[in-house]
């Protein structure tokens, strides 16, 4: 009897997931990245008629920074600098977009999370949108394009936004038939091939959830980087007219139910204590459509666009709209609740989460992010320093840099033609206290001369560090 009763006993806790590894031993990483989602496309930032309860519920029983940027405000280069934690300018790209056709592409020696994860025993799978290198005929089809060659497992996803028309959904494949060797096409042009657009974000669901399932039992890493919402936005039959915010509200239903549907998987293989989930986007919304009306390629994109208030502008710009983003990091059981102020960005995700995991840190390069767990687990000192970070633009250089509360500009990058009055240089800058003024609305360079020129100074130092270190080759 004793013996029938260890069996159906050691059963049970299997079921439940109770023999799973210690939380902090090893814990499985998944990182879900939206592209152009505005910080108030949420209903927990406010949004009054945008449902998001399960991103909501990561926010509320999570650590919500109300403080996080991205290191750009726009694709290609804000996800080299997630993934390597290191500033575009680093990247060689050369641009913050790279197309379809771009010779340029992250470049094979630089170390990205999967990359460390993978040394680390870690299984690594990436679901959505790639966008940092396409083979082309200008880098000769070249193998170190796509995710496979940056510490990637696994892969299904688009090139580029899908809103190009050459986009492509791969998926690796050992004997792929594309033209590059390890992939299969599964479809390409999708702007005009509305079935699959509108499968993406549940394909990528599906293929993640399945993902966890097959590595429950050893430690992985799933990176879900949706395409949407993005402009030209598909969403499926399921989600299409539910909500009151029309099209653009269909889209972040059909995200929040991903969001669920990752989060039940966790629940139900008994893993959601040993799983970090962190939330964001790759910048804010791509306000440049917000006046269009009857676009050639967007229709009534207007529409379409998302929120990035309470902040100024959106996507493409320098203002805080631009890189201030949703950040959200949950760990049932590990992290507790908070609403925290100070201030972090997608540049301190790859060092913390290589301290989380025992991934070592490369030491040849320059790391630009930070160790956060101070922020996330009790009982770790807090020794961070005063929140040093650049903003950078369509080359990928500097154009403005915060310090503690304030935020000076060089140069202004912005989606509305008058840039909104403002103009700003090295010769005469803008200021800015952005956790007073956080729409940047007052001008306290006059006023704060000794702040103004301990920034110039700062920034000229990180932009000459930057270009005296070069890229790797």
């Amino acid at each position: 009897m004793k013996f029938v009763l260890l069996i159906a006993t050691a059963l049970v806790s299997t079921s439940l997931g109770l023999l799973a590894r210690e939380p902090l031993d090893k814990p499985n990483i998944i990182i879900i990245y939206l592209d152009d989602s505005g910080y108030g496309d949420f209903s927990h930032n406010g949004n009054p008629v945008i449902e998001t309860p399960n991103i909501s519920k990561l926010a509320n029983q999570g650590v919500n920074f109300t403080q996080f940027y991205v290191a750009t405000a726009a694709c290609s280069a804000s996800r080299y600098s997630l993934l390597t934690g290191r500033y575009p300018g680093r990247s060689g790209l050369g641009s913050w977009v790279v197309g379809p056709e771009s010779k340029g592409h992250i470049r094979a020696s630089e170390v990205t999370i999967a990359d460390g994860l993978k040394s680390a025993g870690y299984k690594t799978g990436m679901f959505g949108k790639w966008h940092l290198g396409s083979p082309n005929g200008k880098n000769k089809m070249s193998q170190d394009t796509l995710p496979l060659a940056h510490g990637f497992d696994t892969w299904l996803g688009t090139n580029v936004s899908h809103d190009y028309g050459n986009s492509k959904l791969l998926k690796s494949d050992p004997n792929g038939n594309s033209p590059i060797k390890g992939y299969s096409e599964i479809a390409k042009n999708l702007p005009s091939d509305v079935a699959t657009s509108t499968s993406l974000t549940g394909r990528y669901t599906a293929a993640t959830v399945e993902f966890i399932k097959e590595n429950k039992d050893k430690p992985f890493f799933a990176y879900v980087a949706h395409n949407q919402p993005h402009l030209g936005l598909f969403v499926s039959d399921e989600f299409k007219g539910k909500s009151k915010r029309g099209l653009l509200g269909d889209v972040m239903a059909e995200v929040d139910n991903s969001v669920e549907q990752i989060l039940n998987t966790l629940e139900s293989e008994g893993i959601q204590k040993n799983t970090l989930v962190i939330f964001s986007s790759d910048n804010g919304p791509w306000i440049l459509f917000d006046e269009a009306k009857n676009h050639p390629k967007y229709g009534e994109a207007r529409t379409h666009v998302g929120y990035a208030l309470p902040f100024r502008d959106g996507k493409g710009s320098t203002w805080e709209g631009g890189h201030r983003v949703p950040g959200v990091f949950y760990w049932p059981g590990v992290i507790e609740a908070d609403r925290n102020l100070t201030p972090v960005s997608t540049l301190d995700v790859l060092p913390t989460v290589f301290a989380l995991t025992g991934a070592k840190l490369p030491t040849d390069r320059s790391i630009d992010g930070r160790d956060i767990r101070s922020l996330l687990i009790p009982n770790i000192e807090k020794n961070l320093g005063e929140f040093e970070f650049l903003y950078s633009y369509t080359d990928n250089m500097p154009s403005a840099i915060r310090k503690g509360p304030w935020k000076l500009h060089i140069r202004i990058g912005s989606q509305k033609r008058d840039n909104y009055g403002y103009e700003a240089s090295k010769a005469k800058p803008l200021l800015f206290n952005v956790e007073e003024d956080i729409s940047e609305s007052i001008d306290r360079a006059a006023e704060q001369p000794e702040k103004v020129k301990e920034l110039l100074g700062l920034i000229e130092k990180k932009t000459q560090q930057i270009k005296q270190e070069g890229v790797l080759k």
